[in-house]
């Protein structure tokens, strides 16, 4: 197959099973592990940190019993790991509870140089613009916003226990239509909602895709933590942000625990 590339960034797929336990426990006997030694064998050849990559999960409920993330650059490479990572298991065995397709892409409000250089001249020492003060934090600036474009694009997510996943849209609703609004006053608001993320650092990891045109949400947001209260709390607030009340909709909430094919056998107790 010719491969598909992106014009820029990548493709991501999140995907959720349900596992039927009583076909499984009919299986003939070391099916199971050969199924578990595949998965493991498949997850070490792409295990990061960058695309290719598959992440497996552990959800918390009863939504899923197990969940992936899948990493690649090209569509048709998407499409055969998916393939291949459905082989790894018994035919029949597995339902999907909810899948999503997306892809990075770099936020319609990327900073400019411009709003670099405006931000530099009137930070905390406040350089007079050409100086040579100035021209070392424009740099460090800029190197900055490159380094944040590149891994919104080609992502690296940490390796921390907990990874949440949601799909989003932005309301088209009567006077709450996002799309009606002129360019400046939605960047306004996104640049509050991103404040607000930016007191989480450390805390949260976030990763936000695209899927207009190309899934049933515009949007898909993996939050990755240490502890499920900063996800709680990150989520919380952002709601009172002008840009969540009155333009989110928001699809069902994957909260999951990272684990590894042998781990997550003894987990799920297969």
């Amino acid at each position: 197959m010719t491969p598909i590339p992106l014009g820029q960034g990548i493709h991501v797929m999140h995907l959720f099973y349900r596992i039927d336990r009583l076909r499984w426990s009919l299986l003939p006997d070391g099916d199971s592990a050969r199924a578990r030694n595949h998965l493991d064998a498949l997850c070490a050849r792409f295990a990061g940190p960058a695309h290719p990559r598959i992440i497996s999960l552990a959800p918390v409920g009863d939504k899923a019993d197990l969940g992936f993330v899948l990493f690649h650059a090209t569509l048709d490479g998407i499409a055969s790991l998916h393939r291949e990572l459905l082989a790894t298991f018994p035919p029949g065995l597995l339902s999907t509870a909810f899948s999503f397709l997306s892809i990075t892409e770099l936020p319609e409000y990327v900073t400019t140089d411009e709003d670099l250089q405006r931000l530099v001249a009137n930070g905390e020492t406040k350089p007079i613009v050409g100086s040579p003060e100035f021209d070392v934090a424009f740099a460090a600036a800029k190197k900055r916003n490159e380094d944040y474009k590149f891994y919104r694009l080609h992502p690296e997510l940490e390796n921390w226990e907990i990874l949440c996943f949601y799909p989003m849209s932005k309301k088209r609703t009567g006077t709450d239509n996002w799309y009606s609004l002129d360019f400046d006053t939605r960047r306004k608001l996104m640049g509050s909602h991103a404040k607000t993320g930016r007191k989480y650092a450390g805390k949260i990891s976030q990763l936000i895709t695209g899927a207009t045109g190309i899934d049933d949400w515009e949007w898909g947001v993996t939050l990755i933590a240490h502890r499920l209260d900063d996800v709680k709390n990150i989520v919380s607030e952002m709601r009172f942000d002008e840009v969540t009340a009155r333009f989110g909709d928001f699809g069902p909430f994957f909260v999951s625990i990272r684990l590894q094919p042998a781990a997550l056998w003894d987990h799920l107790k297969l």
